[in-house]
């Protein structure tokens, strides 16, 4: 169960310490995608606290939902429009959805 959580908070310090950086270009690229797989990885949580996990739903979902969320900003960006900040408003309630569920899991131990 905490698997998912080691990885975050691991690639949490790898990407605080790495000298790489992203050119502002991509920057609403990569943190829509980071939002999406945020998502993914607290949904995995959820699941495991509800007993229902499956790896191939989990691993799917992470990747096709970090590739449509970071598409819908390119297009939104090739035709003008902000579409990223609907995938922000998205991946945003579910993130705070899944956190309130896990946290009820948890207090109920």
């Amino acid at each position: 169960m905490w698997l998912p959580v080691l990885g975050l908070v691991l690639g949490l310090v790898i990407g605080y310490i790495s000298p790489f950086s992203v050119p502002a270009d991509y920057a609403k690229y990569l943190s829509v995608a980071i939002l999406a797989a945020l998502d993914s990885v607290l949904g995995g949580v959820r699941s495991v606290q509800e007993k229902n996990f499956d790896s191939t739903i989990f691993l799917t979902g992470f990747f096709s939902n970090m590739l449509l969320a970071s598409l819908l900003a390119y297009v939104g960006d090739r035709i003008g429009v902000d579409l990223y900040l609907a995938a922000v408003v998205a991946f945003g309630v579910r993130l705070f959805q899944n956190v309130a569920v896990i946290r009820r899991h948890l207090l109920k131990k």
